[in-house]
């Protein structure tokens, strides 16, 4: 079937502006790059970040998200690495040089030239988009779901995150329960880890939820969990959680700052970092921290609790989640596109 001339996208104009629908010209891909159609396509506090000119330098006009399930619709250039309607998923790794000190490192997540989707490259809040294909990953049967999505990013960098934990810790805070908590308490609960966790004020549904997902307890992130913790994840992005989590982890504990922004961090007393507690921050993402993510997911199911919003609303997924009104993840579904925005011209 041939391919529409156009493609669908909300469009980030400048930093405090909501997104605009428009039609776009179908994107071409480059040399060594596919085209995607969207099936589904996450919704990640980063895009809060971006928004709101927390996160500098995006490309503008710019199409954002990066938590993306689609089917290949162009495979480029023939011997490459897809075929013609292969499922994949596009995380916030776009593009990485291969050749800086970081790279040759393996630490391809700092690279000095690293190129990031739906930040620096148009990402999925679109029905077409292109992508560099060494950095698409294959998917099972199965996973062309909005339910998919959210492991894109909320389970990679939430992975990540995790990764640096000890493996010896067992009881382990989560600071913020939104989209990457509620998949990582599952990976938690699957290697027989007890999770601690910390949402708002007064955010009753969250805690539930929680305890509901598995969880040994929940509170608000002010009060004290009944024990001593081994290790904290913070997913919130209040620099005030870095000292209650110092607080809250024992002797050689571990925190883990697992965003990509977070508000200035206050001052406190060295005893609270003192008797070798460590404070540690998660960088982007590597492939390896895909695959590894993703063979995980194989091994047994990861269920997540998403609520879908048809494309031209992604204004309204994007406040929701600023005000913390869902549970679980947001993501966005291309089809079919409904509702009573009319796309501008691109």
């Amino acid at each position: 079937m041939a391919l529409a001339n156009i493609t669908r996208a909300m469009v980030l104009e400048g930093p405090g502006l909501p997104l605009v629908m428009k039609s776009l010209p179908l994107p071409v891909p480059a040399a060594r790059q596919v085209l995607i159609r969207v099936i589904a396509c996450g919704i990640c506090r980063t895009e809060l970040h971006i928004l709101d000119g927390e996160l500098p330098h995006p490309k503008l006009p710019l199409v954002p998200g990066h938590e993306v399930v689609g089917r290949i619709a162009d495979p480029g250039a023939p011997g490459g690495r897809f075929a013609m309607g292969n499922l994949v998923g596009v995380s916030w790794i776009g593009y990485t040089c291969g050749a800086c000190r970081y790279c040759l490192q393996g630490a391809e997540n700092l690279c000095e030239k690293g190129l990031f989707t739906g930040y620096t490259l148009d990402g999925g809040y679109s029905e077409y988009m292109v992508a560099h294909e060494a950095y698409c990953f294959p998917l099972p049967t199965g996973f062309d779901t909005a339910d998919a999505a959210p492991l894109m990013c909320a389970g990679l960098i939430g992975f990540r995150s995790y990764a640096k934990i000890p493996s010896s810790a067992v009881k382990i805070g989560i600071y913020g329960f939104g989209a990457a908590a509620h998949i990582l308490i599952q990976v938690a609960n699957f290697q027989q880890k007890r999770v601690y966790a910390f949402t708002r004020k007064g955010d009753v549904a969250s805690q539930q939820f929680a305890m509901k997902l598995g969880a040994a307890w929940a509170g608000d992130s002010l009060q004290t969990p009944p024990e001593k913790l081994d290790a904290a994840i913070i997913f919130a992005p209040e620099g005030s959680l870095v000292v209650k989590a110092l607080e809250d982890v024992d002797k050689a504990g571990t925190v883990i700052c697992g965003g990509i922004h977070m508000s200035d961090i206050p001052s406190f007393p060295y005893s609270i970092l003192w008797e070798e507690r460590s404070v540690s921050s998660v960088a982007n993402l590597t492939r390896k921290d895909g695959s590894a993510f993703l063979q995980l997911a194989s091994e047994f199911p990861i269920h997540t609790s998403v609520k879908t919003y048809p494309l031209l609303r992604a204004n309204e997924a994007l406040e929701d989640l600023r005000h913390g009104r869902l549970q679980g993840a947001a993501v966005l579904l291309m089809d079919p596109l409904t509702g009573n925005a009319t796309p501008s011209a691109g």
